[in-house]
This record gives C-alpha cells, structure tokens and sequence, in this order.
C-alpha cells in the first residue's frame, strides 16, 4: 500500500461519530468544533484570544485541533492562567501556533516536513507511515472538512517553541552594544526582553557614534533617565510590524506617545529621517529594523508655546506678559491652564481688556489669569469627576460635568487635554472672573 493510501485509511477510521454526526454543509471551523462538543477549552481560548471571528472567517485556514484531553494536560492553572486577560497576546501566539493558512488536507501533510504557522513560526511535520505528528503532537482524525478549511484533531497542545528575545537577538548581532547599554541604563531592558511584542528601530553602534562621546556618556548618566528613556522609547512601536506593513505607513506611535514619520520611496524605507539599512530581524516578541542614525523625538512644547503654536490665544498671551506671568508659564509647573481663546475675551469688549493690560490694573490682571491656572497636571478624565479646584490665586473652581461637557466656572471646555512639557491646557468659551471682579 502507498504512503497516500495508507493516509486516507487511517484518516477514515479516525473520523468519530461525533464529527460524522453533527458536522452540517457550509458549517464553518469554529462551528464544526462547537458541534462536536470535544474543543470546548480551545474554542473559549480562541474566544479570550480574539480568534474565533478570524477563524469563522472566509480563510481557507488548516487548524490542528486540540481536543479539551489534550488540553487538560497543562493542568487547569495553567488554562486558568493562560484564559487571563493579561495574558491575551501569550494565548493567541499559542494558538496561532495551530493553524496554517490555506486548506491543507493529510495526503499533502504527509509530504511536507514543516509548514509555516500563522504566528510566523514553522511547524515541524513527520509522517512514520502510520501517524502524522505535528510539533510532537499526533493527529488522531485528519481532514475533517469546514467550509472555510480543515480541522486535523491532535492529541496534545502545541506550545511555540521560545525563541531569543530582542535583547538576545541584538546581543548576538555585535553590533547594538551602545543601544543595549542605553537600555539598561534607562531601565528597558527587562520590557525589551521579556514584554512585547514590540517593533525597534535598532540604531548601530555607528548611529550612535555619530551623537558623539560626550553626548553618549552624558544621557547614560543617572540624572538624564528619563531623558534617555524618551529618546528610546521614541525608537519602540507596539506590536510586530513587519516590513512589507511598514513601507505602507505614513506615521506609527511610538511607545512614548510620540507620533514617528514613516516613509518608503520605493527603495529605502525611513523613519522619523533615519534609513532602515536591514529589515525584518525577528524575534520571540517582536521585530527589529536596523537604522542608521538614532532619532531623537521633537520636543515637547512648553504651555506657553502650546498656545502660541495654537493661534487662537494672543490676548491670553499678551495678557500673561503684561501680567509677569508668560516665565513662570514656560519654565513653571506643571500647571493645568483652563485657557479661554481670543473669541472667549472678545466677550468682554476692547475696553475692558485694553483697561486690564494697563500696568497699573497688572495685580488685577494677574489675580484673574491666576483663576484659571491650577497646580499640577489635572487631565480631563480626572477633571470630569471633581466638583471644585483650587487655582493658583487661592480661590477654589467650581467643576461639573453634565455627561457631556464639561463646565468650570460659568465657562464650557471646548477642547481638552492639549499636553505640554509642563502641564496641560483645556481651551474655554469664556474669561473666568474671579467673585470680586
């Protein structure tokens, strides 16, 4: 009997009453195992994972099967803990490690030696004449049919085998001693190592030789942490972006909140100005690109170029210089500034604010735009739950907040959370008088 012949047998005598009974025409992956009542485990799993709307999916998708047995071999701590929503990405890498794309039925299964997974690593295939293994597990009924692929039943789970980490693969490459160093001093090295997935724009030690010696010994000092910390933060986006995704994009976020600029010319892709000179470096929890100029993230304007930049808050500007107030509002804080905009005091009339900015009425002035400043960093989700606020000329803010909008004073914030290195600014409709004005 052929290799073939010998496959379709014993795929035949596999197939359990179970599936032979309950499978309907047109039912698809996720509906076949529903019925067949032995993949309860594996189909909450793919629930808390977020697979099972993709594996319902048009495909075509191979999916090797634990049955809830095979399952039950990790015990049910370990279920328990996988099933966690922290541990959402560890799940779906595992069971992304069962399937192939494409239907891929068990007379073709026995010729391959490995296929590649949807999590991107390669599954180990073996065929003794007999039984099919698949990463160590043995399928016990092959090629049971869904409308949108096949399902190979197996008799134990398939972990991923653990691959170096970022921090390993750059170790090994020679050529990330600085930017390693940089990580360790910055306190990233474990997160790089052990979290993820991440993508890295890796700079040489090259690209960082071009900052200088004295620059590189000054950022890995112990008082330029954050300082460090934000420049390679700007170098890490979250998730696995391979380079065919890449030369798609015009921005991505970088972990520190910052916006980098992407763009692909057809030959060289670029980030934020530096070249990718080598794509595509995987590893167990993300990817690295090689770049050869470290990117050092813009600046963060202060309040007070946050609302020049803005256009809409000269008076409020000139009214912070006439008042002394514009240095402590650059250098200050952090301070959370509720900002009205040149149409907010338009309310009050030419007059009225001509008479504020007169050098005589400064203390006047200053009390009022005092009244609109408080100390520290207060976002709009923690202002939305306050009733008052004490501002910086020691009268209390009242706040409330409808559902909708929220109102301090007898003015509405019309935009908020406009983040500055040194606080925050939420834009008014209206100049806040203090009681006495």
């Amino acid at each position: 009997m052929t290799r073939f012949a010998i496959t379709i047998v014993a795929a035949t005598a596999l197939v359990t009453p179970a599936f032979a009974q309950s499978t309907v025409a047109g039912d698809n992956i996720v509906q076949v195992a529903a019925k067949a009542g032995q993949f309860n485990t594996l189909l909450a799993a793919a629930k808390a994972a977020d697979l099972a709307g993709a594996l319902s999916g048009k495909g075509p998708f191979t999916v090797f099967a634990p049955t809830d047995a095979a399952f039950a071999k990790l015990g049910k701590s370990t279920i328990a803990d996988l099933l966690k929503p922290a541990n959402k990405q560890k799940l779906a890498d595992i069971l992304k490690y069962h399937v192939v794309a494409g239907k891929v039925m068990s007379p073709t299964a026995v010729k391959l030696d490995s296929a590649t997974a949807l999590s991107g690593k390669k599954l180990p295939l073996s065929f003794d004449g007999k039984t099919l293994t698949v990463a160590g597990a043995k399928v016990v009924t092959a090629d049971v049919n869904a409308s949108n692929g096949v399902i190979h039943v197996i008799d134990s789970v398939m972990l991923p085998p653990a691959g170096p980490s970022i921090v390993d693969v750059a170790a090994k490459a020679g050529s990330f001693g600085t930017l390693l160093a940089a990580a360790k001093a910055a306190g990233l090295a474990d997160t790089l190592g052990n979290g993820g997935p991440f993508t890295v724009f890796a700079p040489t030690d090259e690209a960082f030789a071009k900052l200088g010696k004295d620059t590189i010994a000054d950022l890995l000092k112990p008082a330029n942490k954050q300082k460090l910390a934000d420049i390679l933060k700007y170098h890490v986006v979250a998730g696995k972006v391979m380079s065919p995704v890449a030369v798609k994009l015009k921005a991505a976020q970088a972990i520190s909140g910052k916006t980098i600029a992407v763009n692909f010319d057809g030959k060289a892709l670029r980030v934020a100005g530096a070249k990718v000179i080598k794509a595509d470096v995987e590893a167990q929890n993300g990817v690295i690109h090689v770049v050869d100029t470290v990117m050092l993230p813009p600046a963060t304007p202060n309040l007070v170029e946050a609302a020049n930049a803005a256009g809409q808050f000269a008076t409020l500007l000139a009214a912070a210089k006439a008042a002394g107030l514009a240095d402590t509002l650059s250098k200050g804080g952090p301070f959370t500034i509720f900002a009205p905009t040149d149409a907010a005091f338009a309310k009050l009339g030419k007059d009225t604010i001509a008479t504020l900015l007169k050098p005589e009425n400064k203390q006047q002035l200053q009390d009022i735009l005092k009244y609109h400043v408080v100390a520290g960093t207060v976002p709009s989700a923690t202002a939305i739950k306050l009733s008052e606020a004490k501002t910086l000329s020691g009268a209390s803010l009242g706040l409330k907040f409808d559902g909708k909008t929220l109102h301090v004073g007898n003015a509405k914030v019309i935009k908020a959370d406009v983040t500055a290195s040194n606080g925050v600014i939420h834009v008014i409709d209206t100049v806040l008088l203090p009681t006495n004005d």
